[in-house]
């Protein structure tokens, strides 16, 4: 992520770790799978961009093996320090502020962060810049815009105070210089930057026990946020957390998307 006094998910918060291990549950099966159809093997030096937590860089960690390299950065490296052993290096870094930590990386892979980057136009030519000739970059990232909708089944009042709050959301990150509609834009972007075979998918969960734990994470680490911006009252947040709590709706995340190529 980018550090910014208005960042509004910060690793720091105790939902973080809520988040990271749903995100993991919901996402990581696409992301290995992307990354083994990239080749991703032993000897690969690997730079994975805003890491937050651990289980890509595990992941990674195993495939490359002992004569490869992981470098795991963020803002933040709090969490990360449980898999900061070689062949993973952790290092605090900024995406959108500061220049490649290295270069001729065989692969470069960012999920799920510059969607939040202000200044994400550099932070995609750096992570471009830091691939060897013939590296692969994989970046993820969400789509809010594409589907806004928590509960897409709006069907009763508890479903609609759900997207009424997902609005509110959507609403601090667009006011903290998010694009939410950034997602849709990957494969152009990769082809502009003068990558090949650039490809891209999209995976939309629409209803998960992981989607049930990230709402209630999300909501409770937005809480104070959404009511400081007249957004949502506390009533408002307690009772969607009762109904989050009951298991009664169909919760979705926005579609995340994956757009991968190779550099020349």
């Amino acid at each position: 992520m980018t550090r910014t006094d208005g960042y509004l998910l910060d690793n720091r918060q105790s939902e973080a770790a809520e988040r990271f291990n749903a995100f993991a549950d919901l996402f990581d099966p696409t992301t290995f799978r992307h990354l083994a159809a990239l080749g991703v093997g032993p000897g690969w030096r690997c730079w994975e961009v805003g890491a937050g937590g651990t289980s890509v860089v595990s992941w990674l960690a195993k495939k490359v093996g002992p004569t490869g390299k992981v470098l795991a950065t963020d803002i933040d490296t709090t969490r990360l320090a449980a898999a900061a052993r070689p062949p993973v290096e952790v290092r605090v870094h900024d995406i959108g502020a500061q220049e490649p930590p290295a270069e001729g990386f065989d692969l470069v892979h960012a999920r799920l962060v510059l969607v939040h980057v202000p200044d994400r136009e550099r932070a995609l030519a750096s992570m471009v810049r830091a691939l060897r000739p013939g590296g692969r970059l994989l970046v993820e990232d969400a789509d809010p815009a594409l589907q806004p909708l928590v509960c897409p089944d709006e069907s009763g009042p508890e479903q609609q105070l759900a997207n009424r709050l997902r609005h509110g959301f959507r609403t601090l990150l667009t006011q903290r210089g998010a694009d939410l509609s950034y997602g849709r834009r990957l494969p152009r972007l990769l082809r502009e930057s003068g990558l090949r075979r650039v490809e891209a998918d999209a995976y939309f969960p629409l209803a998960s026990p992981a989607c049930v734990a990230l709402e209630s994470a999300t909501i409770r680490q937005i809480r104070a946020r959404l009511v400081t911006a007249g957004l949502a009252t506390d009533e408002e947040i307690d009772r969607h957390l009762t109904n989050i709590a009951s298991g009664s709706m169909d919760l979705a995340t926005a579609p995340m998307i994956s757009a991968w190529g190779r550099k020349g």
